[in-house]
């Protein structure tokens, strides 16, 4: 049988609970015997004093060295005595033969005088103890004894005898038996109570797990849709939002996985349908000879566009496997820009577009990764080049601050909404859902190139109003002992350079 984590719970609390108050029962049960056993001793030690203090002073004849003592004012005594304090009293003389005594019932007395040496501790200073008083008790007691004593002719203390008082020791287990009743009445009481109220308490505690569980085991079947009520502010409260939130997160990455299984599915299908249609065509006849170049350079182009998406999903695997590392140098930036320019100068003319901001360009040396770079440039210039309008412009320029070097690509066109500048930069996003545009794109770029700067400590924005323009600006920030060092190193060609440009007089 399964063991829920409710069960698990409610057990282990109830458990603690049983065994605290069987651990509290049983101090205060022996808290409450020492107490009373320490009570009832010094309660029989305090009347046997006094019973002694009166015997001593009933002192009614002195002869021979033989006390006697007013008998029937002693019984009397005692007696209202014993059944005051709920105790056997009883008046020995000093070798130990019992001349008065008063019993409650609470034990069979024997016959026979207390023995030699519990009298002589008795006069010896007091008794106190626990047993059978040598056989007068058939049964364990409580007995003190204390010395009955007075002052002769000259002066001098003398031990006439003794007083004993004793309690039945089941008196004190009645007394036990009856707290322990009461305490485990009140215990069954609030145990039931701490029954509920932890069975209330555990069930809620465990609901929000429950329900986690059972939304898991939803998203384990594909359905990302369930989220579990956020109730408290506590720390399952907490969990519950970070859950929704990994939900949220989960259905979403779904949707990306959906879309980019259809994305590729569908860039892999076409090219691979027309290669193969040319193809074939060539290969049996179909297409004349004459036309067969026109086909194979067709076919060239779709060899192109499948290596490209290849690349992108091989640069795509590097960056979630952390593979993508920097070889960072130092190279010329604004080459680098138009190496990546000239990959497009048949579509920049076949769509009649203006080219602006390199025109007085200068050498610009960078540090960072230069193949990196030139693929962040390339996929910006065909960003642009893709969305600009017919006979648009695609203005590009390169500035040198104090602290880094910053890039603008700014191309006319329709731009990015509002709504979806946020999100441009996630991956296998598209801006155009039907494709009318973006034909060979799968929303892979731009997230390549914000990981690409991001790598080189830098950062990339975007701007863009509807149906004018959109801009594109990254930086990449300078090494500043590289850049010293280098500066050092080139003034002397560009003081050479300098006198080769002065008109010689």
């Amino acid at each position: 049988m399964k063991k829920t984590l409710f069960k698990k719970y409610l057990r282990i609390t109830l458990m603690i609970i049983f065994v605290s108050f069987i651990f509290l029962g049983v101090v205060m049960i022996t808290f409450i015997s020492r107490y009373w056993q320490d009570e009832k001793r010094e309660l029989l030690s305090k009347n046997a004093q006094g019973v002694a203090a009166v015997a001593s002073e009933s002192v009614i004849m002195i002869q021979n060295d033989q006390y006697m003592v007013d008998g029937k004012r002693m019984q009397a005594f005692i007696s209202a005595f014993s059944v005051n304090i709920d105790a056997d009293i009883f008046v020995t003389d000093k070798n130990g033969a019992r001349l008065l005594s008063a019993y409650t019932g609470s034990g069979e007395v024997g016959a026979g005088a207390v023995s030699a040496d519990i009298m002589k501790q008795v006069i010896g200073g007091g008794y106190m103890g626990t047993g059978t008083l040598k056989g007068i008790y058939q049964q364990p007691h409580y007995i003190v004894g204390v010395p009955i004593q007075v002052l002769s002719d000259n002066g001098a203390t003398v031990t006439i005898g003794a007083v004993f008082t004793a309690s039945s020791i089941y008196s004190l287990q009645v007394y036990r038996t009856e707290a322990l009743r009461m305490f485990l009445i009140a215990a069954a009481a609030v145990f039931m109570l701490s029954f509920i109220m932890v069975w209330l308490f555990s069930y809620r505690l465990v609901r929000p797990l429950h329900e986690m569980s059972l939304a898991a085991h939803s998203f384990g079947e594909g359905n990302f849709s369930v989220r579990v009520p956020v109730t408290s502010n506590d720390e399952i409260g907490q969990l519950a939002l970070a859950f929704n939130n990994m939900a949220a997160s989960l259905a979403s990455g779904e949707t990306v996985r959906r879309n980019f299984i259809a994305n590729v599915s569908h860039e892999l299908k076409t090219p691979m349908t027309t290669i193969a249609g040319f193809i074939d065509g060539i290969l049996d006849g179909t297409i004349p000879p004459e036309q067969q170049e026109k086909y194979l350079k067709i076919v060239s182009t779709e060899v192109k566009r499948l290596s490209r998406l290849v690349r992108t999903m091989l640069d795509l695997s590097r960056i979630d496997n952390g593979e993508l590392k920097l070889r960072p140098g130092r190279f010329d930036l604004t080459n680098t820009i138009l190496s990546a320019l000239l990959s497009f100068e048949k579509a920049i003319e076949d769509k009649h577009l203006e080219v602006r901001g390199l025109e007085d360009a200068e050498s610009l040396f960078v540090d960072g990764d230069p193949d990196m770079i030139h693929q962040v440039m390339y996929n910006l210039i065909e960003n642009a080049v893709k969305f600009t309008n017919e006979g648009g412009y695609i203005e590009i320029h390169v500035e040198d601050k104090a602290d880094r070097d910053v890039v603008r690509v700014k191309n006319s066109g329709a731009g990015i909404p509002p709504d979806e500048v946020d999100m441009i930069f996630e991956r296998f996003y598209k801006t155009d859902k039907s494709r009318s545009y973006d034909k060979n794109g799968m929303g892979l770029g731009l997230y390549i190139v914000r990981t690409i700067i991001g790598l080189h400590g830098g950062e990339i924005t975007v701007s863009s109003v509807e149906n004018e323009y959109c801009e594109f600006q990254f930086w990449l920030p300078k090494n500043k002992e590289k850049q010293i060092k280098a500066e050092a190193e080139d003034a002397p060609f560009k003081e050479l350079s300098k006198e080769k440009k002065e008109p010689k007089g």
